[in-house]
């Protein structure tokens, strides 16, 4: 006779971390923090979606972007 319940009930779960789409765009391109404001293939994404994806803002400072803050 199957047991009912979850079994894994009490459990700790591992939890994946989230990577961000600005994360995920560094590491195809292959950048390293250092390299970041040289990048102008960075900057070029970044300036397309600096209103609808997360990107550090010391980041967009360093490259003079304006920042949206109505969302």
């Amino acid at each position: 006779m199957p047991r009912k319940g979850n079994p894994n009930w009490g459990k700790a779960e591992t939890v994946e971390p989230t990577i961000t789409e600005f994360e995920k765009k560094v590491i195809e391109l292959n950048l390293h923090p250092d390299q970041y404001v040289g990048s102008e293939e960075l900057r070029g994404w970044a300036a397309k979606m600096k209103n609808t994806r997360y990107i550090p803002e010391p980041l967009l400072q360093a490259w003079g972007f304006e920042i949206d803050s109505s969302f």
